[in-house]
């Protein structure tokens, strides 16, 4: 199932979630013109890599040119393949323009980029000896569907759905379709920590606990910057 779009109406347009889904695409689009050398050297200044955070809290110098807690932000617009990207522009685009209309401009720049930081420490504490870079846009964009989920609880979005050669639009209630995304992120989450535990060794793959933090750091912070203030209640 992939979303398409929600059918609450803005008040206002969504600059910032139009900026974000840019920014996103030229950092890729500069990615893929990178040879693989030079691409894993951009990940490696630029993503979070736990171990290397991990020295920068201790106050040990990890002889980065871009600090350490930076790549907390710079790592929210690295994606590591098409369908990463895809995938992750795809649900900004469908849930950000309603959060940002109810948050304004610059209190969605801050939830979004606070959510990202909040999903990548997440992600830190978990490995925080590990040597694989963590990266993507997914910890914020979870923040995001934490806060639509709480904001939108009767809301729905109309979605793409594929059975076999057979292809059609259906419209389901958002909460499914987030609680479908959670739920799948704490399963597979507490599954990597049984692999890692039982193979002893560091696991790659999707950053499961940056989804589950970020979408926790929405849930609680939308709220706060006053999400609910809008007298709209008929959405």
């Amino acid at each position: 199932m992939f979303p398409l779009y929600d059918e609450n109406p803005t008040r206002i347009t969504p600059y910032l979630t139009y900026g974000l889904i840019g920014i996103n695409i030229f950092v890729f689009l500069h990615e893929t013109s990178l040879s693989s050398t030079e691409l894993q050297q951009f990940f490696q200044l630029y993503a979070v890599v736990p171990r290397e955070l991990s020295a920068s809290f201790q106050g040990i110098a990890v002889g980065q040119q871009v600090p350490e807690w930076a790549t907390l932000i710079t790592s929210q617009f690295l994606h590591g393949g098409w369908w990463h990207l895809i995938s992750n522009m795809l649900f900004l685009w469908v849930f950000g323009n309603n959060i940002e209309d109810k948050l304004g401009h610059v209190k969605y720049l801050i939830f979004y980029l606070t959510c990202g930081v909040f999903a990548g420490l997440c992600q830190w504490f978990i490995g925080m000896n590990s040597a694989i870079p963590s990266l993507g846009a997914s910890g914020a964009i979870s923040g995001v569907l934490g806060a639509y989920a709480i904001r939108f609880p009767q809301a729905k979005v109309v979605t793409l759905a594929i059975l076999g050669f057979f292809i059609t639009t259906v419209r389901i209630p958002a909460l499914i379709l987030i609680g479908f995304f959670f739920i799948q992120n704490i399963v597979s989450g507490v599954m990597s920590l049984q692999a890692t535990a039982n193979l002893g060794m560091e696991t790659g793959g999707v950053a499961y606990w940056a989804h589950i933090g970020g979408f926790v750091a929405g849930f609680i912070l939308a709220p706060v910057l006053g999400i609910f203030n809008r007298d709209d209640w008929d959405y």
